[in-house]
């Protein structure tokens, strides 16, 4: 796989601490005798759900809970062959830097793309939930926040713009487990459907629902965005948004077009979309930011990432007028700005530990371990350092400001 240069170094420190005789000899006899300890235990259990974020609540027991997870839609016999064929969809990129992002590979992705999308939620989302909570999504962050009220800050926002109360009826298109569609129906009290193309996404966010009561008003549904017009009445909602979700689609004026026949006249779609920033820097001759932009793909799961001018004629396209767009994280080294990307940097902290470079490694550790001992399904591995790797070009894209999650859009149905 072609990855950029800090992304490579990980993967190489991984190798060789693997390969360190000496670390296996003092570390790993300690993680075998933990993990024998807590395994037994802890995997015989079923996993309980906590609506109110117990789920997966610290380094170790978060990994455990995902272990003794018997809700999965996944089989543990079908990891290794879901992780290989999600992979095989970024063949080229194994190969050399650009293969990816030819028209034949992207467009190989666009006609897989539900077999794409589902495979790698079906891998991901415990791993999303244990590091991230139920909000799968970044958020601009200032000095002073904690990640959690930027992130509800960021979804408030979008509420607010497209002015939702107790009376409104909303769709939040690509609604992951439904973390920012619960946050806002609490803030706004509107009456809000969730639609997502991963089965086990909805069986865990509508127990979600019903722990905090608001399964009446907040529910989710299993379907393909691409194909709204079979799942909502046309000219019944008043508003719609998607947050980081649309990145995932092959034809965003199909997408577009779907909530457009959705929602009723004068409508309000809002949403904060994954980009690359030609207005930042990015350059599309330029090798290391193609690197980048790759393995941004590779790791979550995208088609191919769009620029703020495909979003704008997508919008145009589908009968929307585009009344406002930006990068919400403009200025995002600003001395007042925390980078949105900050926590996948992570902190020698007890939370922010496992975020760090250090702490990825030992997770990584970890999981091989489990893996070799058969407590871990095979192919748990190739996830983790799929993960990993995401994470690090993520991290160098924000830092270029070549690469946004953030731009914001907002538009009304003519």
């Amino acid at each position: 796989m072609v990855l950029s240069d800090k992304t490579e170094k990980m993967l190489n420190d991984i190798s060789n601490a693997m390969m360190d005789k000496g670390a296996i000899t003092s570390v790993g006899k300690a993680c075998v005798a933990f993990v024998g300890a807590n395994v037994v235990y802890r995997v015989s259990r079923n996993l309980k759900r906590d609506a109110h974020g117990g789920t997966f609540t610290d380094f170790f027991a978060g990994g455990f809970n995902i272990l003794s997870n018997k809700e999965s839609i996944l089989s543990r016999d079908k990891v290794k062959d879901t992780v290989d064929s999600y992979e095989s969809l970024f063949d080229g990129v194994h190969k050399e830097t650009g293969k990816s992002n030819s028209d034949d590979s992207i467009k190989k992705r666009e006609k897989e793309y539900k077999t794409m999308v589902d495979s790698y939620y079906n891998l991901v989302t415990d791993f999303y939930e244990m590091g991230w909570g139920q909000s799968f999504h970044f958020a601009p962050r200032v000095k002073g926040e904690t990640l959690v009220e930027s992130i509800k800050r960021c979804e408030y926002y979008l509420a607010l713009r497209a002015g939702m109360g107790p009376k409104t009826k909303a769709i939040d298109v690509g609604c992951g487990v439904g973390g920012p569609m619960r946050n806002i129906q609490q803030f706004t009290g509107s009456d809000i459907t969730g639609v997502t193309i991963n089965e086990y996404q909805v069986k865990v966010g509508n127990e979600y629902c019903q722990q905090k009561g608001i399964d009446d008003k907040c529910r989710l549904v299993q379907g393909d965005f691409q194909k709204l017009n079979e799942i909502f009445e046309p000219d019944t909602y008043d508003v719609a948004f998607a947050i980081e979700a649309t990145c995932h689609s092959p034809d965003r004026v199909q997408c577009f077009s779907g909530v457009n026949k959705a929602l009723k006249k004068g409508g309000i779609f809002v949403g904060y979309e994954w980009i690359v920033l030609p207005e930042g820097g990015f350059d599309k001759n330029n090798k290391r930011h193609i690197k980048i932009k790759e393995g941004i793909e590779v790791g979550s799961g995208l088609p191919t990432l769009a620029t703020s001018a495909d979003i704008v004629k997508a919008l145009e396209d589908s009968g929307f007028e585009v009344l406002e767009h930006f990068d919400a994280n403009k200025g995002v080294h600003r001395p007042n700005q925390i980078p949105w990307y900050d926590t996948l940097n992570g902190t020698y902290t007890i939370k922010g530990f496992r975020s760090t470079r250090l702490g990825r490694l030992c997770t990584h550790i970890m999981v091989s371990t489990l893996e070799f001992l058969w407590i871990a399904p095979k192919g748990t591995t190739q996830v983790s350092t799929l993960l990993s790797a995401n994470a690090l070009d993520l991290v160098e894209g924000g830092k270029d400001e070549i690469f946004t999650p953030s731009y914001f859009f907002m538009a009304r149905k003519k």
